[in-house]
C-alpha cells in the first residue's frame, strides 16, 4: 500500500461510517464491549484478537459497511502504534538495562542503608515510584517482587506493610504518569499536552501514592499478616555481576526524560512563543521520542558500561527488550483501532450529547466510563484507551490544563478495584503466596484506593486551574 493510499484510508476513516441514532449507538456500544469483555474473560482470548474482533461486532451493530469499519480499524491502529510504538519500545530498552545492570539493585540497596526501620515503607514507594517511571507495571513487580521480599524477610517485617507501598508505587506510575501506554495513548487521542500532563500527573501522584501506601499498608498488614513465602525468595539478578552503577549515575539516566519532557512544558508556559530560540530547543529535546532516546543513549554507558557490558552484551540487552513487548504492543494498537471504530461511528458525538444532559463533569464522566471498563475487562490499559475514545469530543474545547486533567481522571478510573480478571491479581496473589480473598482485601482494596484519591485530587485541581 503506498503512502497516498494510506492517507486516503486515514481521511476516508475520518468520515462517519454510519447514520445509526443514538439509541441503536448506545446498544452498538454496549454489545461491542460485551463481546471484548466475553471473549477476555469466558474464553480467555488475547485482548488483541478481542479488541479486534470487538470492533467489527462494533461496526456491525451500528450498521455500519464492513469496509467501512475495517477502514476505521485500521486507520485507528495505525495512528495509535505510530504515536505511541516507538514510545513503548524506548521504555522498554532503558527498563531492561536498568534490570539487566544492576541499576535497579543500586537504588534500591542506597535508599535501605539510609532508611530507619520506621521509615521502611516510605523508603519501599520511593523506589517503586523511582523505578517504576521507565517500566511497565508487570516489569516493575518483577523487578520488585523479589526485592520486597527480600526487605521483609531480612528485616522481620509484615510483608504487607513493605509489599502495598511498593505495588502502590508502581500501580500509580502506571496509570497517571507518562511515558506508560495508557497515559500515551490518553494524551494522543484527547489531543492532551504530555509535559504538562506528567506536571500534573506527579502533582496528583505523590498525595494518591502516600495514603494508598504507606497509610493504607497499616491496616493492610493487620487484616493479612503473612510471612513472605520462602519458594518466592530468589537471588538478586545482580550479584552476579562484578560491578554495577554507581546510585547518581542510575538515578540520573532514570529522571532524565522527565525532567527534559517537564522543562519543555515550563518553557512553553513562562516563553510561549513558539518562534523563540530557547522554545525551539526545548520543543525537540523535550518531545518524548527525543527525551526517551536520549535517556537509552546515556543509559547504554551509565549503566551497560558501568556495568561492564561489552557491545555485544549490550546490543542482546536491546534485543531482548524488544521481544516482550510485541503483545503489549499489539493491544495498544488494537485498542487504538477500537477507539477510532467508536469514534467514526458517531459515539463520541452521542456521549457529547447526552452529557449536555445528564449535567456530569467531563472529567467524572470520562473516569467512570474507565471504570466500568476496567470492571468488566480487568485490563487498565483496555480501559483507558477506550475511554479515550468515548469521551474525546468532550476535550475539543477544553484547556490545556483541563485536557491533562482529563487524561489523568481516565488513568485514575482505570485502576479501580482490579479482581479476578486482571493479570495482575494473580500475580501479587502468587508471588505473595496469599488466596484469593486475601488478596482482594489488600492487593484489590489498594487499587480502589488509588483510583478513588486521585480523581478526588483531581476534580478540586479542575475548579483551581
Amino acid at each position: 500500500m503506498t503512502s497516498l493510499s494510506v492517507e486516503m484510508l486515514a481521511a476516508d476513516a475520518a468520515e462517519p461510517i454510519t447514520s445509526a441514532g443514538n439509541a441503536q449507538l448506545g446498544i452498538a456500544v454496549l454489545a461491542g464491549i460485551a463481546v471484548i469483555v466475553l471473549l477476555i474473560t469466558k474464553l480467555k482470548m488475547h485482548a488483541f484478537l478481542a479488541l479486534t474482533i470487538g470492533s467489527l461486532a462494533l461496526g456491525s451493530f451500528a450498521g455500519a459497511a464492513p469496509a467501512d469499519t475495517i477502514a476505521s480499524f485500521t486507520a485507528g491502529l495505525g495512528s495509535t502504534v505510530a504515536s505511541v510504538g516507538v514510545l513503548i519500545a524506548l521504555g522498554a530498552i532503558l527498563g531492561k538495562l536498568l534490570a539487566d545492570s544492576g541499576g535497579a539493585d543500586q537504588i534500591v540497596d542506597t535508599i535501605l542503608a539510609k532508611a530507619s526501620r520506621g521509615a521502611m515503607p516510605w523508603a519501599m514507594v520511593l523506589i517503586a515510584s523511582i523505578i517504576g517511571l521507565p517500566l511497565f507495571f508487570e516489569v516493575g513487580i518483577v523487578l520488585m517482587i523479589p526485592v520486597v521480599l527480600l526487605v521483609a524477610k531480612r528485616g522481620n517485617f509484615s510483608l504487607m506493610r513493605i509489599g502495598i507501598p511498593a505495588l502502590a508505587g508502581l500501580s500509580v506510575m502506571h496509570g497517571l504518569i507518562p511515558p506508560h501506554p495508557g497515559p500515551l495513548v490518553a494524551i494522543d487521542a484527547l489531543d492532551a499536552n504530555l509535559g504538562v500532563t506528567l506536571a500534573l500527573g506527579v502533582l496528583v501522584a505523590i498525595p494518591t501514592v502516600i495514603i494508598a501506601g504507606p497509610v493504607f499498608s497499616r491496616y493492610a498488614a493487620r487484616w493479612v499478616d503473612i510471612e513472605p513465602p520462602e519458594k518466592m525468595i530468589p537471588q538478586r539478578p545482580s550479584e552476579e555481576l562484578d560491578r554495577r552503577p554507581s546510585f547518581g549515575a542510575t538515578l540520573v539516566t532514570i529522571l532524565l526524560p522527565v525532567v527534559l519532557m517537564l522543562l519543555k512544558a515550563l518553557v512553553e508556559i513562562v516563553v510561549d512563543d513558539p518562534e523563540n530560540s530557547v522554545q525551539r530547543v526545548t520543543d525537540v529535546i523535550g518531545s518524548p521520542l527525543i527525551a526517551l532516546l536520549a535517556a537509552v543513549l546515556l543509559g547504554m554507558v551509565t549503566l551497560g558500561r558501568a556495568a561492564g557490558f561489552t557491545k555485544g552484551k549490550l546490543a542482546g540487552t536491546v534485543e531482548k527488550s524488544l521481544a516482550p513487548i510485541a503483545g503489549i504492543l499489539l493491544i495498544v494498537g488494537a485498542g487504538g483501532g477500537f477507539k477510532q471504530t467508536l469514534i467514526d461511528a458517531g459515539v463520541g458525538q452521542m456521549i457529547l450529547d447526552f452529557s449536555e444532559n445528564w449535567s456530569i463533569p467531563a472529567l467524572l464522566l470520562g473516569w467512570l466510563i474507565a471504570v466500568a471498563i476496567r470492571l468488566a475487562t480487568g485490563s487498565a490499559t483496555v480501559a483507558t484507551i477506550s475511554a479515550a475514545g468515548l469521551v474525546a469530543p468532550l476535550a475539543a474545547d477544553m484547556s490545556t490544563s483541563h485536557a491533562a486533567l482529563l487524561v489523568l481522571a481516565i488513568g485514575a478510573g482505570s485502576l479501580f478495584f482490579s479482581h479476578v480478571n486482571d493479570a495482575g491479581f494473580w500475580l501479587v496473589k502468587e508471588y505473595f503466596g496469599m488466596d484469593v480473598g486475601q488478596t482482594v482485601k489488600t492487593w484489590s482494596v489498594m487499587e480502589t484506593i488509588i483510583s478513588v484519591v486521585a480523581i478526588a485530587f483531581i476534580l478540586p485541581l479542575s475548579l483551581l486551574l
